[in-house]
């Protein structure tokens, strides 16, 4: 994994920088594994719904196989290829029987390597198994949260979750964010840590590029006028005069916690992410 930093030959380039992982594999995307698709933009029947979403470069989706049923069958890695659509890198695998899938690369994944989801499967990094046959103590990372759905959490680059402890029906796990959580032992995770881990160093370094990448401009809402946002309006640069920051509709902003007290599934989380 590298770093490539541009030198500064004009404004745009000061400190703009791309990561270049080693292990990145010099092909097009499998042709069987690739879909067109029609990103909306952030309009609903063209009115804006979503704030900030725009244009971006022409994409292909890549259709990654979060489920991985494909039990105790042994797959290859055959390309360890970049997507555009997230951040971690993603493997192309060729099974034993000959079908071809992209999953969520671990961290040092290359070509080469051999995988397998299994309940039998070796506790290896890269290989997929249910919960209740991991060691405490293991980086877990695209971990089920219900029983056959798929990995839904753990999934971007350079995540990496720990198994903390077992009971007769939990795992205690504990999430990148710090918080603690109960999980079914039956449900599957794979071992080790996403890959591409410095992908949160890169530094986008001019708008235009971020503009290739869907992203439209985040206007302030002190320098729009009271009719755009409840922090605008006033002569020259003044603070926002109330009480508490406020979104562009009225509503508290920054910091407010906008869970459902009740919601079902607290009932899992040993400690929270926000308690210390």
């Amino acid at each position: 994994m590298a770093i490539k930093v541009y030198k500064r030959n004009n404004s745009g380039r000061r400190n703009m920088s791309i990561v270049k992982p080693e292990n990145v594999t010099d092909k097009k995307p499998e042709k069987s594994l690739v879909v067109a698709f029609n990103r909306k933009y952030g309009r609903s029947n063209g009115k804006i719904s979503v704030r900030h979403k725009g244009g971006g470069a022409k994409r292909l989706y890549r259709k990654v196989d979060f489920v991985q049923n494909k039990l105790d069958i042994l797959g290859t890695v055959v390309a360890i290829e970049k997507d555009p659509n997230r951040s971690a890198l993603i493997a192309l695998v060729v099974y034993a029987d000959g079908e071809k899938r992209y999953i969520l690369a671990t961290e040092d994944m290359k070509s080469g390597d051999k995988v397998m989801c299994s309940k039998e499967a070796s506790i290896k990094t890269g290989n997929r198994t249910k919960l209740s046959r991991i060691p405490t103590g293991t980086v877990i990372s695209s971990i089920e949260m219900k029983k056959g759905k798929g990995s839904q959490i753990v999934r971007s680059a350079g995540s990496g979750a720990m198994l903390m402890s077992m009971d007769d029906k939990y795992a205690h796990i504990k999430m990148p964010s710090g918080e603690i959580r109960l999980i079914n032992i039956e449900c599957y995770a794979t071992i080790g840590q996403v890959s591409n881990f410095e992908h949160n160093t890169v530094k986008i370094g001019k708008a235009g590029r971020a503009r290739r990448m869907g992203k439209r401009p985040a206007v302030r809402g002190s320098a729009m006028n009271p009719v755009d946002h409840p922090h605008g309006g006033g002569e020259g640069r003044q603070p926002i005069g109330l009480k508490y920051p406020k979104t562009p509709w009225g509503r508290p902003a920054l910091g407010v916690r906008t869970r459902k007290k009740n919601k079902i599934s607290n009932k899992y989380i040993v400690k929270s992410r926000h308690k210390k």
